[in-house]
């Protein structure tokens, strides 16, 4: 009997979905259920994303399958997913499609907030919400007019509980949810409240703004509410407790991790495929280039690290959170080190990665119909989130002064100094 030469041998990828992560049963348990529809949601990326469609129904399938309540205990009808195997399985969804996996990105702090919360009939109300494939929006960010540090949204106290009136921008995933958080402040009660309304109630409207060259379908418009019910609030002394700007700055590595990936697959299938090659080559097809290889072997490397890093960083977060021997300080300090290490790292590999896709498959690659450029402009456009270039400073300072990150507080306008008008 004859071999079989090689070329017609399909290859075999040996390689692990996730590095640096043992096997683990559970995890595969839980694959197996939304696989399947990361595997539906990515055969039409592409095209929603050159066509401007945002992914409702495609969200629908996920809440179908109760994606949303993956963090959720099992003795209140969640997954009881750890916050490791989480992460994995939203970078698997990134990489189908990373515009749904940012929109979540609100839902996901939520739930950990929920997670810590002490009032227990509060906990219950919103297990059984996310159960049932409710997801929560993000209103977070002012557009303009308010001073750094502070906000204009405001609750109001009535009769029966309180009322919520602002416009908000950068609002997330709110077009998609059932419900939204809301960054306010409240009367006589100092700092940051979070207050969460239905977007179902008539005075809250929302628009579909957002006009970034990346990550156009995540819902990132602006939000008016005027004198909407509030459902639940959540007070300053409540929130302290929760690392909440780690945890959505994971999300965006998450979805960073994603882009590699769908980089790294569309380099492999785009090489595979390609019949024409250079005249300053070796003469030889494209998938036996050495040139090409090396660059495709780049990339692979850089997904390799990019995975590593986010899942390092999200082991550190779990394992930080809710330690008996750290304080609240303590415990901020630690998760946002780690998210801030990983952003600085993570940041400029996907951006490279993306970059050099183009260089392994030539000119033809640019065109509009592959949208191969969209890793790009979508990882472009996530790394302008919470900036990386301040991240290194930050570790820096700690590094050498033990200076601790600085509780996040509103996105705002500068003061001018009276004496330089």
């Amino acid at each position: 009997m004859s071999a079989v030469p090689i070329d017609d041998v399909a290859p075999r990828h040996l390689l692990k979905l996730t590095p640096g992560v043992p096997a683990d049963d559970r995890y595969d348990e839980l694959a197996g259920i939304f696989r399947p529809v990361f595997a539906r949601i990515a055969e039409g990326a592409a095209e929603r994303d050159a066509d401007r469609i945002l992914p409702i129904e495609q969200v629908g399938w996920l809440n179908q399958v109760r994606f949303g309540a993956l963090r959720v205990p099992r003795e209140a009808g969640g997954f009881g997913a750890s916050l490791v195997d989480s992460f994995r399985l939203l970078i698997e969804l990134a990489e189908a499609d990373s515009q749904i996996a940012q929109l979540l990105r609100s839902h996901i702090g939520f739930v950990e907030s929920v997670l810590l919360l002490e009032d227990e009939a509060v906990k219950a109300r919103w297990f059984a919400r996310f159960v049932a494939g409710q997801i929560v929006g993000n209103a977070y960010t002012e557009r303009a007019g308010n001073d750094l540090g502070k906000l204009n949204t405001a609750v109001e106290p009535t009769g029966t509980g309180w009322l919520l009136s602002g416009e908000k921008y950068y609002c997330t995933g709110t077009i998609f949810a059932d419900w939204v958080a809301v960054t306010a402040v409240a009367p006589q009660v100092p700092g940051r409240h979070v207050a969460v309304v239905s977007t179902r109630h008539s005075g809250v409207q929302i628009y579909d703004d957002w006009d970034g060259f990346g990550q156009q379908l995540t819902g990132t418009g602006s939000t008016r509410f005027t004198h909407v019910p509030v459902d639940t609030l959540l007070d300053p002394a409540v929130l302290d407790v929760h690392p909440e700007s780690a945890i959505f700055q994971l999300v965006l590595l998450a979805v960073q991790a994603g882009i590699a990936r769908a980089v790294l697959a569309d380099a492999r299938l785009q090489t595979q495929a390609r019949t024409r090659t250079f005249s300053t080559g070796t003469g030889q097809p494209s998938r036996r280039e050495p040139q090409v290889l090396q660059v495709i072997g780049e990339i692979s490397a850089a997904t390799f690290a990019v995975d590593a890093i986010v899942l390092a960083a999200t082991a550190e977060l779990e394992a930080a959170i809710g330690q008996p021997g750290l304080s609240n300080a303590e415990q901020y300090a630690v998760c946002e080190l780690a998210a801030n290490r990983a952003q600085a790292a993570v940041q400029p590999l996907v951006l490279q990665a993306a970059t050099q896709l183009f260089d392994g498959l030539g000119a033809s690659s640019t065109s509009t119909r592959c949208n191969l450029d969209r890793h790009w402009r979508n990882a472009r456009t996530v790394a302008t989130h919470n900036p990386a270039m301040y991240k290194s400073r930050i570790v820096g300072d700690y590094e050498v002064n033990a200076t601790v990150p600085r509780k996040l507080s509103a996105v705002g306008d500068l003061k001018t100094p009276k004496g330089e008008q």
